[in-house]
């Protein structure tokens, strides 16, 4: 739902999808590579064709009113480098398929209402620079897996039940 109407006054048919708002094609082939939707207090939830961005190196939705779980369909994005999913709804257990971006070097999932463990597979992750999950409902132990990231500069795990 876009309650300002910013991407459907924005996003028309009639322009490139590269000109549209929030969106950066690559200059040589012309796909979608990035896309930033961040704070424009949009709502619902996740789109699976969202993993049809097979391109996508960059993607910002912090600062929304999304919800639900995260779709599968996203472990397509295997060009991800930066995943910033902070201050939404988003609920129940982190996936244990975020593991294998593996080209991702930040991901933001603070200031949610995931729940259960924070998953061993994030381990996995071995060009991740910073880990942002604070704020959030996760319990038990950090994994210790989280340790083996020797690019990690970054780890907000606060305000969880760690």
């Amino acid at each position: 739902h876009d309650p300002h109407n910013l991407l459907t006054i924005n996003w028309s048919t009639s322009t490139s999808v590269c000109n549209w708002i929030g969106i950066t094609c690559g200059s040589r082939h012309q796909r979608v590579v990035a896309l930033n939707l961040s704070s424009m207090d949009l709502r619902g939830t996740i789109p699976s064709e969202l993993g049809s961005l097979s391109f996508l190196e960059w993607l910002d939705l912090h600062y929304n009113s999304f919800h639900g779980s995260l779709p599968i369909e996203l472990t397509n994005l295997h060009r991800l480098k930066y995943l910033n999913f902070g201050n939404n709804n988003f609920n129940g257990e982190m996936p244990s398929w975020f593991g294998f971006f593996a080209k991702l070097q930040s991901l933001y999932m603070y200031g949610n209402n995931f729940t259960g463990v924070i998953p061993s597979t994030l381990g996995s992750l071995s060009k991740l620079e910073k880990l942002i999950l604070y704020d959030n409902d996760f319990k038990g132990q950090i994994p210790i897996t989280i340790w083996n990231l020797s690019k990690l500069k970054w780890l907000y795990l606060d305000d969880n039940n760690l």
